[in-house]
């Protein structure tokens, strides 16, 4: 628990917050909140992510669904994304692990590497990136573990691409809060209540409905 004197910085005076700087280019459309504990924040939904330099903290709320937080601690520059992968057509087997043709690979290598390459043109260092995950919960019942295939594909896209993994909380059968601070690093977790399980599967459940009808975005080079 923060001090009192924390928890007001800032106050309530709109004119005391500190300024947090414009967003970067192709992410002003998220909305910024003040926190009177953290400060400025961002949520971010499925299928989102979010880039910043600035002193804002950037929260999900995640059930089957993967974020990755990553950062460049040496230039400053870090975000986080929230994907989930769609369900594939080749059912048991594990060739929706073959990126060749396995949709739901495709997809979250497209949700990485989205993050990825716009930390890398913002002039983050591909081997200075600290990585830390959280997700991947069984908490769509009656189907097949969505959150244990994220959690697969996460392993293998980390193990493929190099990354080691700074920090993790992955699997179990409740949802997560994850506030992640990509100045300094620091990632904040919050367990969440059986009421609000059913709350977030159900969200996760059309989410998960809506991907069937999409296809991710065209293919995504590395940028180096």
């Amino acid at each position: 628990m923060r001090s009192s004197a924390s928890r007001s910085i800032g106050g309530s005076d709109p004119a005391a917050r500190p300024d947090p700087g414009p967003a970067l280019p192709g992410f002003e459309h998220f909305e910024r909140h003040w926190d009177r504990e953290h400060g400025w924040s961002v949520k971010i939904l499925p299928g989102e992510y979010y880039i910043t330099r600035a002193e804002e903290l950037i929260s999900t709320v995640l059930g089957s669904c993967i974020s990755a937080c990553v950062r460049d601690p040496q230039h400053g520059v870090g975000g986080m994304n929230h994907f989930m992968l769609p369900e594939d057509a080749a059912g048991g087997s594990d060739e929706w692990l073959d990126p060749a043709v396995g949709l739901a690979t495709r997809y979250g290598s497209y949700a990485m590497e989205s993050l990825i390459n716009d930390l890398l043109k913002l002039g983050a260092v591909r081997e200075r990136l600290e990585i830390k995950l959280f997700g991947g919960g069984r908490i769509l019942a009656g189907m097949s573990d969505v959150g244990e295939r994220n959690i697969r594909f996460i392993r293998d896209y980390m193990r493929i691409e190099g990354y080691p993994v700074a920090a993790e909380d992955l699997g179990g059968t409740r949802p997560r809060k994850v506030l992640y601070f990509p100045t300094s690093g620091r990632a904040r977790l919050r367990r969440l209540r059986p009421v609000e399980n059913r709350i977030i599967s159900r969200h996760e459940q059309l989410y998960l409905e809506s991907l069937g009808r999409h296809t991710p975005g065209g293919e995504v080079e590395l940028f180096t």
